[in-house]
């Protein structure tokens, strides 16, 4: 197959393109500095993913994409500016891409897009146990609606003949991204419980995100939401799985006002996480190469870069 790459030089997105190059699909990653592009041995475009005029000749007779741009949520403290940034990085370019899908002489028929966990996240309130599916609403807080708008502009190629699954993805663990800054206070022996610890992480291993994406290239079943993760455990026990990998303790709880003046706004979706299941990728049969939780953070922290 032929497939348009966004994101490429990202971390899901690299391991994604060595994946698809070595199954024998084409692959053209688009990316905002080809720069970055130099170790993937596939064809690199630089170009404006905001822009549906630049991206439509770069579309036309190619079989799929997957859209995995975006700026990164926790890469800076949440101020109005950053917020936009995060919004339009998502919403705005996948407008660009069906746009351009709409446009283009023999388009792409499966447009595969990353979303959010973050989708189901409580603002503010009591957390339950109960689980949360692809058929439950978006949650009113600011990545909720991001990951609602970010969907919406995806289901508009659908009239088009595209194919679209979205792919809400939760904790990623692989080397560096999320799980590095998360493993250093234990290496200080400083690591612990994030708030009560009782909130819920939802976690995938980045190998099984790659899987995804590879299985719903060729798998029509794959449409519409899929939660992109393997399972969710309380915040408290997913500490003890860090732990327990580096033989550090896990005893040093971080309280929730030391988070809040830490990160923000940004506080609320780490401390108000929900209890999601992968129910379609259960259905789908997917099969799962990290399904336990201690394999697969050990895995992670072990794994090369």
């Amino acid at each position: 197959m032929k497939v348009v790459v966004t994101g490429a030089t990202g971390f899901i997105g690299r391991p994604l393109v060595r994946a698809l190059v070595a199954r024998g699909h084409a692959v053209t990653a688009l990316t905002r500095s080809a720069a970055r592009a130099t170790d993937l041995a596939t064809r690199v475009v630089e170009t404006d993913l905001e822009s549906a005029t630049a991206l439509t000749p770069l579309l036309a007779n190619h079989d799929a994409v997957i859209h995995l741009a975006g700026e990164p949520v926790a890469a800076r403290r949440w101020d109005a500016r950053q917020k936009q940034r995060i919004r339009d990085s998502r919403v705005e370019s996948t407008r660009a891409i069906v746009e351009a899908l709409a446009a283009a002489p023999s388009p792409p028929r499966t447009l595969l897009t990353a979303s959010g966990i973050d989708i189901y996240a409580y603002a503010t309130g009591p957390l339950d146990d109960d689980e949360v599916t692809e058929a439950d609403p978006p949650a009113d807080t600011f990545l909720g609606r991001v990951c609602r708008d970010w969907e919406r502009e995806a289901r508009t190629a659908e009239p088009l003949g595209v194919r679209v699954a979205a792919f809400r993805t939760g904790l990623v663990l692989g080397p560096g991204g999320a799980l590095a800054r998360l493993e250093t206070p234990f290496k200080l022996f400083a690591g612990g419980r994030v708030g009560s610890g009782r909130q819920w992480v939802s976690w995938i291993h980045r190998d099984d995100v790659v899987n995804a994406y590879l299985a719903a290239l060729t798998d029509e079943r794959y449409t519409g939401p899929i939660n992109a993760i393997t399972d969710s455990t309380r915040n408290a026990d997913f500490s003890r799985a860090i732990g327990r990998a580096l033989h550090r303790p896990s005893w040093l709880p971080v309280p929730a006002f030391a988070l809040k003046a830490a990160v923000g706004e940004l506080a609320e979706s780490i401390l108000n996480g929900r209890r999601a299941i992968p129910a379609k990728l259960r259905a789908l049969g997917f099969a799962f190469s990290h399904p336990d939780l201690d394999e697969a953070v050990a895995s992670a922290l072990t794994e090369k870069r």
